[in-house]
């Protein structure tokens, strides 16, 4: 078992292309012995986003502090602290920070290896 603050991992800048004052923190991930799930904490700026990008695994999300938007391909979609979002495999989405606090907010996603 694991039992840690989130404040305690390490966080590192979202360096793929697209992305604006964005931030990771890997919570759980195959390091501690999590075989199906990854779990992030992402905190993104005011005025910041993720890349608007897709790939083949879902993402669960909730969004812990703040507000945003929510970009698809057919409809931006407005979000705030104690909602939930689905994001389907294949489908183009983009986290963009419309408040003027940090938006925070946790992703779950199959481990690396569930990915391929």
């Amino acid at each position: 078992m694991k039992v840690e603050n989130a404040e305690n991992v390490e966080e590192n800048e979202v360096t793929m292309a697209g992305a604006k004052g964005a931030r990771m923190r890997l919570l759980i991930s195959e390091k501690d012995g999590a075989e199906n799930f990854a779990m992030r904490m992402f905190t993104v700026a005011p005025g910041g986003y993720t890349p608007h990008h897709f790939h083949n695994y879902e993402h669960e999300v909730y969004i812990l502090q703040g507000q945003g938007v929510l970009k698809g391909e057919d409809k931006d979609r407005p979000f705030k602290s104690g909602d939930v979002i689905f994001v389907n495999s294949n489908e183009k989405h983009q986290f963009v920070n419309a408040g003027d606090e940090p938006m925070k907010f946790l992703c779950l996603i199959p481990a690396p290896e569930k990915c391929a």
